[in-house]
């Protein structure tokens, strides 16, 4: 009878200062307030503590709060805990909320206040918690970011002490939902290296536990889509795990499969991992042979690996969709980049040159037809044979007439060239000599990346173009670079010091970037990269 009477008591004290919106939960508070009084276990309480906290704090009433909670351990000294961390993190959200709203008279009267509050009672809830109470977790975690937010000389070492107490709470508790609250607050404040180390105990817990297959691999897709992959694709390997090893048919395995491939391959907008997209391609092959992928999906995953710099492997996948769908609608695209990869990442002219003239022989143009001419008038021409390059450039304007623009004038560019017995121009001759000569064959593109955005692209659109050389360490002096560009490089001619511009094209296409980057020293190294305009 005393516990009802002293808990009737501490609502009664709060209740005249509550808003008539507020009032309106009476019944729900004295309720809350009985439960918390009367509730034995620890689980019990948290539910609790969390509805009282949401009754207050949607208020904002932040004082009110603090002095129930305090009132709370006069009634229940088992409550101190409790009540210990969320005094610390009201008065956390109290400055923040006063911060937002300008509310600079209380923040500078009672600031210092509140924050002694926070480090004082959420040192107490450590001190009173033991490794397997989450509350030592979630006052660690106040306090982190805190510090965190003062950017105070405890920063580190708070940081330090929150995820040693995650991961020994994580030996020792079977709740992992603090380990998740903890590694998303690190994730959010960039602490990429802390984040990952819980991430990886929360998936490797999740996976030991009984959660089902339909669960696992919806909480996948639930991290996917919050940009968490990392910790996406350990669960669906898991996922992938159990259904091989509980032998599921492939009907029912591989549409599943496939729809994580599309959700990492590579598109211009959204997340993707290529290498993890691939993984699964490659999983889904083994389940059910290369007729499991359908035409799009046999075009993705090449396009997939061509994005990942895979070039080689994209070109065996774009050789196996030419195989298996001859009349795909990628067939010209699919036959030129082949071609492409053959001549300046393999080094391979002979069989680039068949993929040029097979593809030259169409009947129906299209830009890459016309460009595969362009390239045997210039793969000619490079070795020097002046009249066959001619031929395959008069060919070309024959055939493109007024059309197909960028060929046109790439190919009236070296006929120039030609006539006037002239070298091809230093940037593209350059870009040739290092793609094809042995004596450069150690350069394999590892110095220079090379990127657009986006890759798939309409006619005027806005394109990046992007490029990071590593060049080697110089001491305390910069490396100057020159960037020589060339290609089909659309509207902008980018200078010697440009490592990335702005561009676009008037027609459609696959087109060809070409790079050479050079130091005092010499050549650094080369890279092309494709992009498809529609």
């Amino acid at each position: 009878m005393r516990k009802r009477i002293c808990c009737l008591f501490v609502f009664c004290c709060f209740l005249p200062s509550l808003s008539p919106a507020f009032a309106q939960g009476e019944n729900k508070l004295a309720t809350l307030s009985k439960k918390i009084i009367e509730t034995q276990t620890n689980s019990g309480l948290y539910a609790a503590f969390q509805e009282l906290k949401d009754l207050y704090l949607q208020e904002n009433k932040f004082n009110e709060f603090v002095d129930f909670l305090r009132s709370l351990t006069l009634q229940k000294k088992a409550l101190e805990p409790f009540a210990d961390y969320y005094i610390a993190f009201t008065r956390y959200q109290q400055l923040k909320y006063l911060e937002e709203k300008l509310l600079w008279d209380e923040y500078f009267a009672q600031g210092n206040t509140y924050r002694d509050e926070i480090t004082t009672d959420a040192g107490n809830a450590i001190s009173l918690t033991k490794p397997d109470d989450p509350l030592g977790v979630y006052a660690r975690l106040i306090l982190w970011q805190f510090h965190k937010g003062q950017q105070d000389a405890f920063a580190e070492s708070s940081l330090t002490d929150l995820v040693n107490s995650a991961l020994a709470y994580s030996q020792v508790s079977s709740d992992i939902s603090p380990i998740k609250e903890a590694a998303d607050k690190l994730s959010a404040y960039a602490e990429k290296a802390g984040a990952k180390k819980l991430y990886r105990v929360y998936a490797d817990k999740l996976i030991a536990s009984s959660i089902k297959e339909e669960t696992l691999l919806k909480t996948a897709l639930g991290f996917y889509n919050d940009g968490n992959l990392e910790l996406a694709e350990s669960l669906y390997d898991a996922y992938i795990a159990r259904i091989t090893k509980a032998g599921s048919p492939s009907e029912k395995s591989i549409p599943v499969l496939i729809d994580i491939a599309k959700l990492f391959a590579y598109k211009d907008k959204g997340l993707n991992d290529m290498p993890y997209a691939e993984k699964i391609f490659q999983k889904i092959e083994e389940s059910g042979g290369p007729g499991a992928l359908d035409q799009e999906l046999n075009y993705m995953r090449a396009f997939n690996l061509e994005k990942a710099k895979e070039f080689s492997k994209a070109k065996d996948i774009y050789l196996q969709l030419l195989k298996r769908f001859p009349s795909n609608p990628y067939n010209d695209e699919a036959y030129f980049k082949i071609a492409i990869i053959y001549t300046y990442i393999l080094r391979d002219i002979k069989s680039s040159r068949s993929y040029l003239e097979e593809l030259a022989k169409k009947e129906t143009l299209s830009p890459q037809v016309i460009s595969s001419l362009y390239q045997l008038g210039l793969l000619s021409q490079w070795e020097g044979d002046a009249v066959k390059a001619k031929g395959y450039y008069s060919q070309l304007l024959e055939l493109a007439k007024n059309d197909f623009g960028d060929s046109v004038t790439l190919a009236k560019e070296r006929l120039k060239e030609i006539e006037g017995a002239l070298p091809i121009e230093y940037n593209l001759k350059l870009f040739m000599d290092v793609s094809l000569k042995d004596e450069y064959s150690a350069l394999d593109m590892a110095k220079l990346d090379l990127r657009s955005n986006p890759y798939k692209a309409n006619k005027g659109q806005g394109i990046n173009i992007d490029s990071t050389a590593y060049a080697g360490a110089s001491g305390c002096m910069q490396v100057e670079l020159q960037y020589l560009w060339s290609g089909t490089l659309g509207k902008t001619k980018p200078t010697l010091e440009q490592s990335s511009f702005d561009t676009s094209y008037a027609l459609s296409g696959t087109k060809e970037i070409n790079l050479v980057v050079v130091s005092p020293s010499g050549i650094i190294d080369r890279n092309l990269d494709l992009l498809d305009v529609d």
